[in-house]
């Protein structure tokens, strides 16, 4: 049976495990990939400072998906009155335990909580294979959205 629970800050190697994992599996990075020092402890820092909140999905004490949702305030809008706004990202399952509902699960958690937490708006990336997810939790594609990276 899995069993569902959000993460303490006694969690940080298993948070900073499973994320790595994910990406790794997400970005076809091989299991021999090695991430940078800075980048996993940059993870680490906000993991234990940031706003945000991470879904375990677990089998015999075993993480076998998870999920995050970032909180952020921004200056109020009219259509976003409280300024809060929510990010949801790393949302995974381990390859041997998909189309079992567990993705489902953790992500309903989160909205629930976010909505909990007065957000008034959800916003994500996903993958082509995650969007029918989002679409049955009650996401909407959107291509509003323009984005200005800084270039190194």
């Amino acid at each position: 049976m899995i069993e569902y629970r959000f993460a303490a800050v006694s969690d940080i190697d298993a948070l900073i495990q499973s994320r790595l994992e994910m990406l790794r599996v997400v970005n076809d990075l091989g299991d021999d990939y090695v991430f940078g020092e800075d980048f996993v402890q940059a993870s680490r820092d906000y993991f234990l400072k940031g706003d945000q909140i991470t879904v375990f999905a677990l089998q015999d004490n075993i993480i076998v998906g998870c999920g995050t949702i970032c909180f952020m305030a921004l200056m109020p809008t009219f259509s976003h009155p409280t300024g809060k706004r929510a990010h949801l990202m790393n949302v995974y399952t381990n390859g041997a335990y998909r189309r079992q509902g567990i993705a489902y699960k953790i992500t309903t958690m989160l909205i629930e909580e976010a909505w909990d937490r007065g957000a008034t708006e959800i916003s994500l990336d996903a993958t082509e294979s995650g969007r029918p997810l989002y679409r049955k939790c009650g996401f909407k594609d959107s291509d509003e959205c323009m984005v200005l990276v800084r270039k190194n």
